[in-house]
């Protein structure tokens, strides 16, 4: 069992959790979802996936972050001719030494941004797969550990298909989050214009270390989650395998397959981080609920015939929580 959070270790998460809002609000404009899923997805030391068309603020955010508690940056530029080694690292020979020496890839970081992932091939995709999961890279034959907090930020845009690699499935499922991003409204967009006139990211201002990071990731496993919530989320994870026994077969008919274990786990340490950035030490309910579009989205999978009547994913998911009971 784990130890309980006393008020004052949870007020300290509490006031770390302010900062970042604070530090990301303050350059960032609008973007509530995104500033959400990226402190969610970090305080979980988990992975995500943006999609959006481009010049919503991913990068930005990204690199905010990474000012925001003086992290090691990488952004990796997704093309087609991108190989395995540009990402992880390869060994180079060392002619006046007569040795091979490792030189450790942009890989290497706290936060690594994979613009436009979907435009590697599929061969330096599962090159990330290791670096994702396992958290380490093989070159030479030689396992190198990646930094205790190691996050990727994965971009792709939906609209741009040609020259495009389709992520698969088992790649997907190693995103602990998947969130879409949305234009912002006119007066949004006139708030950006405003802040970019008075140059706000001249002086880019560390206001938290990597400690106050890890201190937040190692509270977060001892946040409390009761038995019934575990319960609620293995029968969430169940409808979207087998629908038919859940919604309706209108819907039902639409789902090709449904998410693994991951997903499971991904609710359960998601929903701890939700709860540690709402100044909790305990998952509720609504906790799952929040997370059900970032954490479902890229892991059921709908056949041909949705996309033929314009089913998204999201009314399938809607449906699966509207039919499981709350407890």
């Amino acid at each position: 069992m784990n130890e309980e959070i006393d008020n004052a270790t949870l007020q300290k998460a509490t006031n770390i959790v302010t900062m970042l809002n604070s530090y990301f609000s303050e350059r960032i404009v609008g973007q509530t979802n995104l500033r959400m899923s990226l402190l969610t997805t970090l305080i979980a030391n988990g992975h995500i996936l943006l999609e959006s068309v481009p010049g919503l603020a991913k990068t930005t955010a990204a690199k905010v972050l990474t000012n925001a508690i003086g992290g090691s940056f990488s952004r990796i530029q997704c093309t087609p001719d991108l190989l395995p080694s540009d990402i992880i690292g390869t060994q180079t020979f060392n002619s006046a030494k007569s040795t091979f020496e490792t030189k450790m890839g942009p890989v290497y970081a706290n936060f690594v941004l994979l613009d436009e992932i979907n435009r590697s091939s599929a061969k330096t995709q599962s090159a990330m797969l290791e670096a994702m999961q396992e958290r380490q890279v093989t070159i030479g034959g030689v396992l190198y550990p990646l930094p205790p907090i190691f996050i990727v930020i994965a971009t792709q845009n939906p609209i741009e298909q040609e020259g495009t690699y389709p992520l698969a499935e088992a790649q997907l499922d190693r995103f602990l989050i998947k969130e879409v991003l949305d234009y912002p409204t006119p007066e949004e967009e006139v708030e950006i214009l405003n802040r970019i006139e008075k140059n706000i990211f001249a002086s880019e201002q560390q206001v938290l270390s990597l400690e106050a990071i890890s201190f937040l990731q190692d509270l977060c496993k001892r946040v409390y989650i009761d038995n019934s919530i575990k319960i609620y989320i293995t029968k969430i994870v169940d409808a979207t395998r087998h629908p038919k026994k859940y919604i309706d077969e209108c819907l039902a008919k639409y789902v090709l397959s449904g998410a693994s274990t991951r997903a499971g786990i991904a609710f359960m340490e998601g929903a701890k981080a939700v709860a540690l950035i709402n100044g909790r030490s305990f998952v509720t309910p609504n906790d799952i609920k929040s997370l059900k579009y970032s954490i479902l989205r890229h892991r059921i999978t709908l056949n041909f015939a949705a996309l033929a009547d314009n089913i998204k994913v999201e009314t399938i998911i809607d449906a699966i929580f509207g039919a499981i009971k709350t407890p």
